[in-house]
């Protein structure tokens, strides 16, 4: 019992001493202001191996402790976001220490060296997605989202069919700050046409997204990023832009004019950001089309006239938190509402000469046509992400709801007259459509490292849409309005969509790959009750991936990349409604529509920062626009049909020049082959094909006294898209130049696209009884002039970019 005790004595004595040689270290980290830096990360490293022994986080008021060490030599590592790392000096611990205040450098003053050598050009290609660098360029002020794309090498906007094309491919998913507001088609580009580029950061064009991504739209995504700072304190910028347009034979009140505010506050845990707009806009568009018409020796030579001016007044707000409850964790929402109004007035002239047995007769058809149509989106998210010890180990999670509305107002009135001019007819038409769309979506995703060179991506997702039209179409008659029935419908879809994905990459010395898989199930559900026509779908659909990066060496390396992706029909192309356009145009949806699947393969090499690709995508059930006529009736009816196959060939090169060191030159040419194939589209086997050629320059000049000009050029050959070709080369010069004061947070910009009036769209549509050609002008030269201040403290930090759950449906509301 007695050795019991002395052991038991000698033990405690033991622990004592133990206990008595952990020591503990605190102290405060500061800027070079001395103000305190919260969520700092500390870092003790042994000396001289530098192998981490403990890390710790500052707390709100920039003070850390780290407790439990034992005696030796140490040193400590400082980082956090915004601030360039430190570690100080060697030191030895042999009792409890309070360091003195460590100071770190915030980035502002390399960020300030970065722009004064120079800023970053319009246009980056990095490895797997290109760049626009929309808020330094001079030649997007003034602009809107649609102009700004129209300059981007490889995306051509269809004025016709109000399409956006990535390298002459249809079917991209546009995405806003990582979700899509919900539109698709006409709509799309209608948002894009009334945001201002004074909103835009960045635009990211990727042409073969991850698996990561939804597998939605077959020619890639065009991701746009919404201006927002994170530095601490209040910050934020104002801008005002005015323009107009300066069109021959247009009507005057072509002007636009908008202001734009962003603001941040960051402190402690929070940082609150948030932006408001308010854009008044003003479009105007003529088109000119002939077309031909035989039916029982009955020959009709038709010529219309459109003019539609589109003027309208629209609010966006956006207002966002995010909580940083500890270093590991982080609890977002965001808010996000925009709602425009916009009227339309549109005047055509329709002449028709019908020739029959030698004699022709002459006949007029004139309609004044009224809409307004106000439109809302509200979008919430509410997101979580949290990294464990492990580093580069995250786990996130984001639930959306996001609601679209539309009632439009539509009234028609069409006179007919004779060879002489006098009335022989007239009717009177309106359409009322009232459009609801609710989103419900939510996902998570998984990062897990298994070592340095090697990471496991997954992730799971579930989106709900429930869409109600109801369309109404009436006439007047014996002075009362009453309900076409061949025309009014009302129209429900409903679609469910559970995703499950994973990707796997791994690194060498001088190999990557990563490769991956998305499986995506869809159930989806048509009913027009009016005209009882139901179609229900049912599938499952698998989209890999696949990437291999090869480093050649420091300056050489090659990128080869494939994945699968799919456009589904969006709901408007599903409505089986008959659209009334004029007495002789009607546009028709397709409810058996089915979505179309692509493949895509890409090769880039690039030397420094200078670039090759070559592409191939082939495309099955291509959904694509055809016109039928009817040539007794003279009506032709716009429709949506699945083409059998469409193959897309396509080379590009990219070669950045500095001709001196006030002269930046981005030079971007592509090549693309279209090949389209169908054994029975209306009922004849359909074979086209064709190559266009599209070209990008840009020069940047850097000019004493805060001078910078900017002066670009773009070219888009002749090409052909399913039955539609387009017969004129399109092209357009723009210039621009700022000047930036106090300390470069004020500066004025003044630019013009379109200097010589050259980009304009003129087509033909050749098949079957269908012989037309169109000429489609509207508003591409336009002056424009932006003042914007930037207040507070400006040192950016990174802000979390938000995929959230609505990425690819938001994407399909309507339009064509």
């Amino acid at each position: 019992m007695k050795k019991f005790l002395v052991l038991m004595a000698c033990l405690m004595v033991c622990g004592v001493s133990f206990a008595q040689n952990l020591y503990k270290i605190t102290g405060k980290i500061v800027d070079e202001k001395a103000v305190p830096v919260p969520f700092a990360i500390v870092r003790v490293l042994n000396f001289p191996d530098t192998s981490l022994v403990k890390s710790v986080s500052s707390n709100q008021d920039g003070l850390y402790e780290i407790n439990q060490l034992k005696s030796g030599n140490y040193l400590l590592s400082i980082s956090v976001v915004g601030y360039k790392a430190k570690k100080t000096e060697r030191f030895t611990l042999n009792a409890d220490l309070k360091m003195s205040d460590i100071d770190i450098e915030s980035l502002t003053k390399q960020l300030k060296e970065v722009s004064i050598s120079g800023k970053k050009p319009f246009i980056e290609h990095q490895i797997d997605k290109t760049v626009l660098n929309v808020e330094n360029s001079i030649t997007a002020t003034g602009g809107t989202a649609l102009e700004v794309l129209e300059k981007a090498p490889g995306v051509q906007i269809d004025r016709q069919s109000d399409q956006i094309k990535l390298n002459n491919k249809s079917g991209v998913l546009v995405m806003i700050d990582g979700k899509t507001n919900f539109l698709s088609g006409a709509d799309v580009t209608a948002l894009l046409s009334n945001m201002s580029a004074e909103q835009i950061s960045t635009i990211e064009l990727i042409t073969n997204p991850s698996s990561k991504y939804d597998a939605a739209g077959n020619a890639g995504i065009i991701n746009i990023k919404l201006k927002r700072n994170k530095a601490y304190g209040t910050n934020g910028t104002v801008s005002f832009n005015g323009g107009q347009g300066i069109m021959p034979n247009s009507p005057t009140d072509l002007y636009r004019g908008g202001v734009n505010l962003n603001l941040n506050h960051r402190e402690g845990k929070w940082n609150i950001f948030g932006n408001g707009a308010m854009a008044r806009k003003s479009n105007f568009n003529n088109t000119y089309l002939n077309r031909t018409t035989l039916s029982n020796g009955l020959a009709s030579y038709l010529t219309q006239n459109f003019d539609r001016q589109n003027k309208g007044v629209g609010f966006q707000g956006k207002l966002g938190a995010d909580y940083y409850a500890s270093e590991k964790t982080v609890f977002g929402v965001m808010l996000d509402a925009n709602t425009v109004k916009t009227k339309l007035t549109n005047f055509s002239n329709t002449n028709i000469s019908a020739v029959q047995n030698g004699a022709t007769n002459l006949t007029s058809i004139l309609q004044d046509a009224f809409s307004t149509s106000p439109v809302g989106n509200l979008t919430a998210n509410f997101n979580i992400k949290h990294d464990f010890d492990k580093d580069g180990k995250s786990l996130t999670f984001d639930v959306d709801y996001s609601g679209f509305s539309n009632e439009k107002q539509e009234n028609f009135l069409a006179n007919y007259l004779n060879a002489s001019g006098n009335a022989t007819n007239q009717t009177s038409l309106r359409n009322t459509t009232d459009a609801e769309i609710n989103v419900y979506a939510a996902k998570t995703d998984l990062t897990l490292p298994l070592s340095k060179t090697m990471k496991i991506e997954t992730g799971l997702k579930s989106s709900y849409v429930v869409t109600n039209n109801d369309f109404l179409s009436e006439q007047f008659l014996s002075g009362v309005w009453q309900n076409d029935f061949g025309k009014s419908n009302y129209f429900v879809y409903k679609e469910n969509i559970n995703a499950a994905y994973a990707n796997f990459s791994k690194e060498w010395k001088v190999w990557q790959i990563q490769l991956g898989l998305r499986a995506e199930h869809t159930h989806s559900n048509g009913n027009s009750v009016t005209d009882h026509k139901e179609v229900d779908r049912n599938y499952l659909s698998l989209f890999p991936t696949a990437f291999l990066n090869q480093k050649i060496s420091k300056n050489h390396n090659i990128r080869y990349s494939y994945s699968r992706r799919v456009d589904r029909p969006n709901y408007q192309q599903l409505n089986p409604f008959v659209f009334y356009m004029d007495p002789l145009a009607v546009d028709q949806g397709n409810p058996y529509l089915k979505p179309q699947f692509t493949d895509n393969f890409e090769v880039n090499y690039s030397y420094k920062q200078a670039s090759l690709s070559l592409g191939y995508s082939d495309t099955r059930d291509m959904i694509t626009q055809i016109s039928q006529q009817n040539d007794a009736t003279r009506v032709i009816s716009v429709i949506r049909q699945n083409l059998g196959r469409f193959q897309n060939f396509s080379a590009g090169i990219y070669v950045p020049i500095k001709i001196a060191k006030w002269w930046n030159l981005q030079n971007n040419a592509s090549i693309y082959y279209s090949k389209f194939e169908d054994g029975n589209l209306e009922g004849a086997a359909y074979s086209a094909g064709k190559a266009a050629v599209n070209l990008y320059s840009s020069s940047a000049f850097t000019l004493p006294q805060n001078f910078s000009v900017e002066i670009n050029f773009w070219l888009n050959t002749p090409r052909v898209s399913g039955v539609e070709r387009t017969t004129v080369t399109q092209y357009a010069i723009n210039a621009g130049i700022q000047k930036s004061m106090l300390n470069k947070k004020l500066k004025l910009r003044l630019n013009m696209d379109d200097i010589f009036l050259t980009n304009y769209w003129a087509g033909s549509l050749i098949y079957q009884n269908v012989n037309m050609n169109v000429t489609n002008r509207y508003t591409s030269r336009r002056a424009n002039f932006n003042i914007s201040y930037s207040f507070g403290n400006q040192n950016v930090k990174s802000a979390r970019s938000r995929n959230t759950a609505t990425d690819d449906i938001k994407n399909r509301a309507g339009g064509n």
